[in-house]
């Protein structure tokens, strides 16, 4: 009988919640003449676009088209391109490849078309590209002695594989003559996701335009890798290291960010837990970064998360192009990334700011790999989060204490406020004379909160982020660093989502009974004017829980829960077994009987509410 209740139960509630839904997706319905001017709007938008649009500087739509079997086409791109028609035009694929990491390069452009990491796949089992199907684009765009203007993204290169000991060199040449070329120079190692890039021109000092500018132009879509997609998207950032060292992001949300920053060292198109980095041993002295957000709103069908692009200014040194560069196609993975030092490379991971990316780096990661090199992930997990609380309770023990020394104190304060309570004042005066006398702080309850907050913010920044819980799977979640879904709901919820996730749950359940231990007593007391509402916030607290952690990873929602049953456990002990209110509260009386010397603030306090209450009686009369 119970079970048949239950699913009655759950079914009359989803019945009200689409009901709801429906009523509120009724009301909030576009009237006719809503419909008619956001169409209008959106074609207003749609024509200035087409008017604000410029084509970038590129060769004729002849040679970007050329069909190499035509000769007449190809006489057409040969013309186009002037004097770097000498280069041999033929389509085709140059292969570089590793234990980890695959790249095809076309003759086309010298550049990337496809990356392919070897060793890892997406949620979706599929293989993971950074570069596939034309999501990215290199060149240098530059200008020519007869007045042309060319990027080498739709010049033919002449391709030449060689080995240099266990090294893959490809060089890739955009020809003028047998020693007058442009050249494209990448080298392969062993077991590793960087790459050496070379871009070197020879002989072609008087083929160049020197009073033109040279430039170096970036762009790609980051791809969707996840179940959630604004998740992801949150991770999803153009991070560069300017200015001798120091570390910018571009805008995690915004639909359109753009700077311009001096001193770059690398520039990371970084996609949540996969970057493509491009850096550089000279800096290039400036660069125009722009960082377009692609997604509005939770939706399968998303396949692109962010546009990224970057323009810089290339220098010709004795007139000829000489820049040594480095490409990064792998993992944002701190382990992985440390092993380039040089660069700095593992700075474009999201520790956080401050201290608090400072223990991230230092402690936790370190710490979880070495947990997890011998345990199950979520065991580690667990450990990870008792070995924090363990450390933090002497944080906690001082916290309950002046819990403990507050509810002691109750009945005098109760007594001071009927005692007093037409005159706040006085009331607030007493009180602090209380408080004075009794050797209590009501402060000192809120510092080891605050204590506590580099620890749990540093800890909010390493799950969403740790490579290593990536596609990690404990109990019913099948990937710790993204959302466990128990059930699939068959409509989505606003700011909830379309799944119902059981860790968030758990989370949010544990939550409200540590608040009912934490708040308990400062509800029982009276509510002082201007302060939070205690009971609000205990209520509201594990419902943010339960709908912003919904979409998050399952790692952080099973640490907040593991965190807060492990606290609600200590404070029990702390209650039952190491304080004793009885000699809390002859201690309290023991301190009563003291004299208590004032410190400067204090007198100062007492003398200004002293003078304060002179001259409210002095008014009165």
């Amino acid at each position: 009988m119970e079970e048949k209740k239950l699913d009655l139960n759950s079914i009359i509630g989803f019945v009200l919640i689409f009901g709801i839904l429906l009523f509120w997706f009724y009301m909030t319905k576009p009237t006719p003449e809503e419909l008619e001017a956001e169409k209008a709007k959106q074609e207003q938008v749609e024509a200035e676009t087409k008017v604000q649009e410029v084509p970038k500087e590129e060769v004729s739509t002849e040679a970007t088209t050329v069909n190499l079997n035509d000769s007449t086409a190809v006489a057409g791109y040969k013309a186009s391109v002037g004097a770097f028609g000498f280069t041999q035009t033929k389509e085709g694929i140059s292969v570089l490849e590793n234990e980890l990491l695959y790249l095809a390069i076309s003759n086309k452009g010298g550049q990337v078309v496809e990356a392919r990491m070897k060793n890892f796949v997406n949620f979706d089992s599929l293989p993971v590209y950074l570069v596939k199907d034309g999501n990215a684009d290199f060149g240098i765009s530059f200008s020519t002695n007869d007045n042309r203007v060319l990027n080498t993204s739709q010049l033919y290169f002449e391709p030449s594989l060689t080995k240099s000991g266990e090294n893959q060199v490809l060089s890739l040449k955009a020809k003028v003559s047998e020693n007058q070329f442009l050249e494209y120079r990448y080298e392969m190692k062993p077991n590793d996701y960087l790459v050496d890039f070379t871009v070197r021109s020879q002989g072609l000092n008087g083929i160049f335009n020197n009073t033109r500018p040279i430039a170096l132009e970036w762009q790609m879509k980051g791809r969707r890798r996840g179940k959630s997609v604004q998740y992801e998207n949150r991770y999803t950032r153009l991070t560069y290291n300017h200015d001798g060292g120091k570390i910018s992001k571009l805008s995690e949300s915004s639909e359109l960010d753009e700077e311009t920053e001096e001193n770059i060292k690398w520039l990371s198109y970084r996609q949540h837990f996969f970057s493509a980095i491009l850096a550089t041993d000279e800096p290039f002295k400036t660069a125009g970064l722009l960082s377009k957000n692609l997604v509005e709103e939770e939706t399968k069908e998303q396949l692109f998360t962010k546009e990224y692009q970057s323009k810089v200014p290339l220098e010709l040194k004795g007139g000829e192009l000489a820049q040594n560069m480095y490409w990064y196609y792998g993992p944002t993975d701190a382990k992985v990334l440390d092993d380039h030092k040089e660069l700095g490379l593992v700075e474009s991971i999201p520790f956080g700011w401050g201290i608090f990316g400072w223990i991230n780096r230092f402690i936790f990661t370190p710490f979880f790999n070495f947990l997890s090199g011998f345990l199950p992930h979520g065991i580690a997990i667990i450990l990870m989060t008792i070995v924090v609380r363990l450390a933090l309770s002497p944080v906690t023990y001082k916290s309950y204490l002046s819990q403990a020394k507050m509810k002691v104190l109750k009945p005098e304060i109760t007594e001071i406020n009927e005692k007093y309570k037409d005159n706040a004042m006085k009331k607030q005066q007493e009180t602090m004379k209380l408080y004075n006398k009794a050797g209590v702080s009501p402060m000192s309850g809120c510092i080891p909160a605050f204590l506590q907050l580099p620890i749990f913010y540093a800890l909010f920044m390493f799950f969403p982020t740790s490579f290593a819980l990536r596609q990690k799977s404990f109990l019913w979640a099948e990937d710790l660093s993204s959302y466990d879904s128990i059930f699939t709901l068959p409509f989505t919820i606003p700011f909830y989502g379309d799944h119902v996730s059981l860790f968030p749950i758990l989370a949010s359940v544990a939550i409200f009974f540590y608040m009912m231990m934490t708040t308990g007593q400062s509800m029982q007391m009276q509510q002082q004017p201007g302060m939070p509402n205690m009971k609000f916030i205990m209520y509201l607290s594990p419902v943010i829980m339960l709908v912003f952690f919904n979409n998050y990873a399952s790692g952080l929602s099973l640490y907040y829960f593991i965190s807060n049953l492990i606290t609600i456990f200590i404070m029990l002990a702390i209650k039952n077994y190491i304080l004793d209110e009885d000699k809390i509260h002859a201690q309290i009386q023991e301190n009563k009987k003291k004299p208590k010397k004032e410190n400067r603030f204090q007198r100062k306090m007492r003398e200004m509410m002293e003078q304060a209450e002179e001259q409210k009686k002095t008014g009165k009369r």
